[in-house]
């Protein structure tokens, strides 16, 4: 229970209406989940207006309202608060309920297109192994040190974001490690959050369904670095040309890395094979389990941040060297035939060159490539031909499939991909709408030294149809018809 008075603070302006010294059971955005002696925040949402659900927040037993417009009639036993932003005020206020946790171990975000997953995951195992208590904030999944709670977003919203935090630091934890997307930053899901630290991988091609225009989608990322306090630190990868249009207007203190440009963390490739890389980081030579040049980006990614974070040299680069990548990230599976298949989340055009260019990098081009790909429903349409494109470009055989279709026809998403294909490669195309058909497919035609990869699901285990969610395991499948 808190007062209402201490759950607003720093909130900005406000009116009140109504006795303001009144104490609070729980907060909800969604009336649905309004209790006894709730707050209720209206919120504009992407999909509804949380105005209109205000009466009924009251009905369930919310006894205060936050909100950007007044109801026309006003309760006597009702407290309401209004104020200009009221999704803002919502990160603000789940922070103060829940005692600002963020302020109470070190919080590190990483944003950008590609890379995110696979850097949080490598930053929460290597901080285990060093000994500390962790937190993981990501797509695949949160975990509060060794309990793990299943994911629904990149990033979740602000009540589930403090919750989680909060029991971090019940659980005792010193760090948390959170992917932060962009959507969340324009939605103000982080808004209240201290962080120590915040990373920039790269950006590219994605989410403009949402952001409509390439240069909004950088606004929205560079948001999470223009609001960093002076304490905190900005580390950008410099080898990306918006990295430093990131750090522009960033009160943090600065720190870069990169493979190619000059930067405070340098990184060589000395070897990139199918069982791993070799790296030259530091002065030091280490072989990691990870494989290709995007992988080198994320461990020095990982390795800056916990230098900069005063871990030591040598106990980093020792725990680097064994530890494992995310689930879905270039996972391989080796048949007793010798098929390498491997499963990647690769959805965006630039996840995809960097699949494809890696597996490129270490075949002998004796073997097949094959490659099973598709494009989301409901998502960004202009990256479909492009997503295509590549996969032609690169592949032997390409095998277009139903990715998560959601609410669009499955088949006229294929026909917007086969637009991208060069007329030379549309020999090597195949279209099969059902993904199952298409991975057995892949895996009929494969022979000896022959390489599948299947992207754009990675570690999802369910296929989106028409509002349900439907069991869908890339590996089962691949297991299924290869081993």
């Amino acid at each position: 229970m808190k007062s209402l008075i201490e759950i607003l603070k720093n909130i900005g302006e406000y009116e009140v209406y109504g006795d303001i010294h009144i104490n609070i059971n729980s907060i909800a955005f969604d009336s649905r989940k309004i209790e006894q002696k709730s707050l209720f925040i209206a919120t504009l949402g992407t999909q509804s207006d949380g105005h209109q659900f205000i009466a009924q927040s009251i009905e369930k037993g919310a006894i205060a309202v936050v909100c950007e417009k007044l109801p026309s009639e006003l309760s006597e036993e009702i407290t309401y608060i209004k104020l200009n932003n009221s999704s803002l005020a919502l990160g603000i206020i789940s922070s103060n309920f829940y005692e600002n946790p963020s302020e109470k171990l070190k919080l590190i975000g990483i944003t950008g297109t590609n890379g995110k997953t696979t850097t949080v995951t490598l930053l929460y195992n290597l901080f285990k192994e060093l000994g500390y208590k962790v937190g993981l904030i990501s797509t695949i999944s949160n975990k509060i040190h060794n309990n793990e709670i299943s994911s629904t977003h990149t990033t979740p919203d602000s009540i589930q974001l403090n919750s989680l935090l909060s029991q971090m630091v019940e659980a005792g934890c010193s760090y948390c490690f959170m992917e932060v997307s962009s959507h969340s930053i324009i939605q103000n899901r982080i808004a209240g959050l201290k962080f120590e630290g915040a990373i920039f991988s790269n950006i590219t091609h994605d989410h403009l369904d949402f952001h409509k225009t390439f240069a909004e989608y950088i606004k929205a990322k560079k948001l999470f670095f223009d609001n960093l306090p002076s304490t905190s630190f900005a580390l950008i990868n410099n080898d990306d040309k918006n990295g430093n249009v990131m750090i522009q207007n960033t009160k943090a203190k600065r720190y870069t890395y990169g493979l190619q440009s000059v930067a405070d963390y340098k990184c060589k490739i000395i070897e990139n094979e199918l069982n791993g890389l070799m790296l030259y980081i530091d002065g030091i030579d280490i072989s990691t389990r990870l494989v290709g040049k995007f992988n080198a980006y994320n461990i020095l990614a990982v390795y800056a941040t916990a230098i900069i974070l005063g871990e030591d040299k040598i106990d980093v680069l020792r725990e680097i060297s064994i530890i494992n990548t995310a689930e879905g990230r270039f996972e391989y599976i080796r048949s007793n035939e010798n098929v390498t298949a491997i499963v990647d989340y690769a959805h965006t055009p630039d996840a995809l060159i960097n699949v494809l260019s890696t597996i490129q990098a270490i075949r002998t081009k004796n073997e097949q490539l094959i490659t099973v790909v598709g494009a989301g429903g409901n998502r960004d349409a202009q990256k479909r031909p492009i997503m295509a494109k590549i996969a032609t470009e690169y592949s032997d055989l390409t095998i277009l499939t139903s990715d998560n279709p959601r609410d669009e026809d499955p088949e006229e998403i294929l026909k917007q991909m086969e637009s991208g294909v060069d007329i030379t490669n549309k020999r090597k195309v195949l279209t099969i709408v059902n993904r199952n058909e298409a991975i057995k497919t892949a895996c009929t035609f494969a022979k000896s030294g022959d390489i599948i990869l299947v992207a754009g699901k990675g570690h999802e285990k369910y296929q989106e149809i028409k509002g349900v969610k439907y069991h869908f395991d890339d590996k089962e499948i691949l297991k299924q018809y290869l081993i």
